[in-house]
């Protein structure tokens, strides 16, 4: 049984907030919101498609999987765990969440409490979401309801550090709140809570995390690209360096996804509303977002090595998805060596064990290829290092190379290059 007295409600079944459902729904029964019915539907038939929850894990919990705004009613201590990405021009689109607040508000209660999980930036939690609280409820925050803040810290994929096994950050509007945030919490989350100051604290964790690592992937980026131009292989730097003992280990790569890739804008937007401009923060991001285009030129320029056409040529990729071994499209950055590759009529063909080719056509008009189906290519570029990829090595990627020879782009530098095959020429970022 629960060590509180709250009857949690989870807005949100994505990536984040069915983690956060099972967990509690595993002590008591939990209401478990989404606005999208299929996902809904999905979930009461036992199978989470984010791969995030195992069906066995699913089925453990007692979740009432609803798309119903009313049945928000049964509860009284209200997660909020929607995305909050960045538009076209790297703006922050709290759309997502102040609709969630709407849908909620119009349920709320005297003596409700609703905690924000999204990503956002300092303030908005008060200052964005609460006036949408109290408008559609009729209610007055900090008097017949109150909120907090307890940023998410879930890594998709990720097996190891999951939802009960991270310190939870929580926040409360009051000391009281405060305490009740961290009971409920607690209930659940054996790695323990910290209980930030305020609630702009805890939303300014939040967005300095992904930040330091963005800039720490910057650096490596950045060092890569002089690298390449050395003739020096970077990883071999890493490697050396790397045998310091207080030498940070990062790796060069692309940068996407709902986190790294995202919430240093949500810092820099504040900043700059606020009249500071951002310089180092903005100078990582932008090495990060340049980094598809270096790929793309990489495999260029092994084209003109190799003598043969430019326009027509074909380039396989494989990988879409923003890491590996999870199916989560959201801010995949193999879609700018995609577009850069398309710029000089090349063809582009590409493969992903994990993505839904679905979404893929709706999000990015990619259409994916059978593995079966791909042509022979001149380039091989192997993106994202699934398992799949992993455990058929150098002969399921030559395979797709025309006649077994040409060019091969290991981005993540997976691939064995003690055992290069015969004719092929391999390049790391």
């Amino acid at each position: 049984m629960s060590t509180h007295n709250r009857k949690v409600a989870v807005v949100g079944l994505g990536y984040v907030g069915l983690p956060v459902a099972v967990a509690f729904g595993r002590s008591e029964q939990t209401v478990g919101f989404d606005i999208n019915k299929a996902r809904i539907e999905e979930l009461k038939r036992g199978h989470d498609s984010t791969l995030e929850v195992e069906d066995a894990d699913l089925k453990a919990s007692d979740i009432l999987f609803t798309s119903d705004p009313a049945d928000l009613k049964r509860a009284d201590f209200h997660i909020v765990a929607v995305p909050t990405p960045i538009d076209h021009a790297k703006r922050p689109d709290l759309t997502p969440v102040l609709r969630a607040s709407e849908t909620l508000g119009a349920q709320l209660k005297r003596g409700d409490i609703v905690v924000f999980e999204s990503t956002v930036y300092p303030g908005a939690t008060e200052e964005d979401c609460v006036p949408v609280l109290e408008r559609m409820s009729g209610l007055k925050c900090g008097e017949d309801f109150f909120v907090g803040y307890s940023p998410e810290r879930i890594n998709p994929g990720d097996k190891e550090h999951t939802f009960t096994k991270i310190t939870k950050v929580v926040s409360g509007q009051t000391p009281e709140i405060l305490d009740i945030v961290a009971d409920v919490y607690a209930s659940v989350v054996t790695a323990g809570v910290h209980r930030a100051p305020t609630i702009k604290v805890a939303e300014a964790a939040k967005v300095i995390e992904n930040t330091q690592r963005d800039l720490n992937i910057a650096l490596m980026n950045e060092l890569a690209l002089i690298f390449d131009r050395m003739d020096i292989d970077t990883r071999d730097v890493l490697a050396a360096a790397g045998t310091k003992w207080n030498f940070l280990k990062f790796d060069p790569g692309l940068v996407g996804g709902h986190c790294i890739g995202v919430d240093p804008y949500y810092l820099t937007h504040k900043a700059a509303i606020l009249g500071y401009s951002p310089q180092v923060i903005l100078a990582g991001r932008a090495i990060n977002d340049g980094m598809g285009q270096h790929v793309a030129k990489q495999a260029i320029r092994h084209l003109i090595a190799a003598g043969g056409p430019v326009r027509g040529s074909v380039v396989t990729i494989l990988g879409f998805t923003f890491k590996e071994d999870v199916p989560d499209l959201r801010n995949t950055r193999v879609i700018d060596i995609v577009e850069e590759l398309r710029s000089y009529d090349i063809r582009v063909q590409i493969h992903d064990p994990y993505a839904d080719a679905h979404e893929a056509r709706e999000e990015y008009g990619i259409e994916l290829a059978e593995l079966d189906a791909l042509e022979p290519a001149a380039v091989v570029i192997f993106a994202v290092p699934h398992r799949e990829y992993l455990s058929g090595g150098w002969p399921l990627v030559t395979a797709r190379l025309d006649g077994g020879k040409g060019a091969v782009l290991d981005v993540k530098g997976r691939l064995d290059r003690e055992a290069i095959p015969v004719g092929v020429s391999l390049w790391r970022l």
